[in-house]
């Protein structure tokens, strides 16, 4: 059977001994809505519980909450067992909950998570063995780092890693060792990072799906080597006494500027393929004057509107290059060029390598 987690929005007045009385309800008939509570975290602060349950479908889950304690969830997604684990640590009750009469667990489900990326200073490095030592020494320090810091790896691709924390003091220190050491060891390679937090279930389909893309964006898009979302500033001040968070390494967005880059960001990934849209639509659609416009970007990402958007299209056509399912022509158009001469000409002056060079580097001919 599929499972679930479902989130449950509580009152001020409940407590994790209450939201364990409801959970031995919702056990005492499961079987009659053919479901299995997995097990469920409570977040005191924030006055969240998300549940994890094995059901046959989301109505289930509701019939069942509502038989035993009237309490529905305010929303309900469907989810992997091993993503939930790498997230959260656990997909059954902790150790010191068990076999007690009540079962209190007082366990918040709100993570801290880093993204990781590896960024190599030139292209024409990326096939030499030279270049190859220092990813594999690179990646093998990321692991350790993280693992030492408490953190879990969720997803590892080549220059890549996204990583959950259960504490963020533990995330912005680890971010901070990842970079120090780094810096200290590598010359060929930029190492970006982005940190953001939240819960696991919003209004989005996807485990952690808000916090994850905030902190991609935050990695790829923002002007900084270390950068972390407000949330996460003010978390990490409040746990260590208002100590500034170190501003030589790590950037912090304010508000607005978050607000910004979502709508930047959405933008851009819903029109990056078009071949008509140019820098005066930034403003246009984004609801800012010019002015307005390139002063925002230039502080935040470092960026003018059309060089951002010159370099986001180039980063898509690197990755269809990488897969090598089309030829030049056909990846030049699909990224928003209008021709293939132009795009190579774009692609050159970011790269500094013809991508007809970049293809035949990478599949070895």
């Amino acid at each position: 059977m599929p499972i679930f987690m479902d989130r449950h929005d509580v009152s001020a007045e409940v407590t994790a001994e209450h939201v364990a009385q409801l959970h031995q309800e919702d056990l005492k008939i499961q079987h009659t809505y053919n479901c299995k509570g997995l097990t469920y975290w409570f977040d005191d602060n924030r006055k969240t519980a998300f549940c994890l349950v094995e059901a046959p479908d989301m109505d289930a889950i509701k019939r069942m909450h509502d038989k035993a304690h009237g309490q529905v969830p305010h929303r309900i997604i469907e989810v992997d067992n091993t993503v939930v684990e790498s997230f959260l640590g656990r997909i059954e009750d902790p150790e010191k909950s068990k076999n007690t009469k009540l079962n209190i667990i007082n366990d918040p489900a709100f993570r801290t998570i880093m993204a990781t990326r590896f960024i190599p200073k030139s292209l024409l490095q990326t096939t030499t063995g030279q270049f190859q030592d220092s990813m594999k020494a690179g990646t093998e320090r990321v692991i350790n780092t993280i693992n030492f810091h408490k953190g879990r790896i969720v997803k590892q691709k080549p220059h890549y890693f996204l990583s959950s924390f259960d504490s963020v003091t533990n995330a912005v220190i680890c971010a901070k060792s990842i970079q120090v050491n780094h810096d200290a060891l590598s010359t060929d390679i930029i190492l970006k990072t982005g940190l953001s937090a939240g819960v696991p279930v919003t209004e989005k389909e996807g485990l952690f799906e808000e916090t994850i893309k905030m902190a991609d964006r935050l990695c790829k898009a923002v002007k900084g080597i270390i950068t972390t979302s407000g949330d996460v500033k003010d978390l990490y001040e409040s746990e260590n006494q208002n100590i500034p968070i170190d501003p030589k390494l790590f950037r912090s967005l304010g508000r607005d500027e978050e607000h910004f880059l979502e709508m930047l960001m959405d933008y851009m990934d819903r029109e990056w393929h078009n071949t008509a849209l140019n820098a005066n639509d930034f403003s246009q659609r984004l609801g800012f004057s010019k002015t307005q416009l390139y002063r925002k970007m230039i502080a935040i990402t470092g960026r003018s509107p059309h060089t951002f958007m010159m370099e986001y299209r180039l980063l898509k056509a690197l990755t269809l290059l990488k897969q090598n399912h089309k030829n030049i022509s056909e990846i030049a158009f699909e990224t928003g060029f209008n021709s293939p001469a132009y795009f190579s000409k774009c692609f050159v002056k970011l790269f500094s390598i013809l991508p007809s060079v970049y293809i035949r580097n990478i599949s070895g001919n």
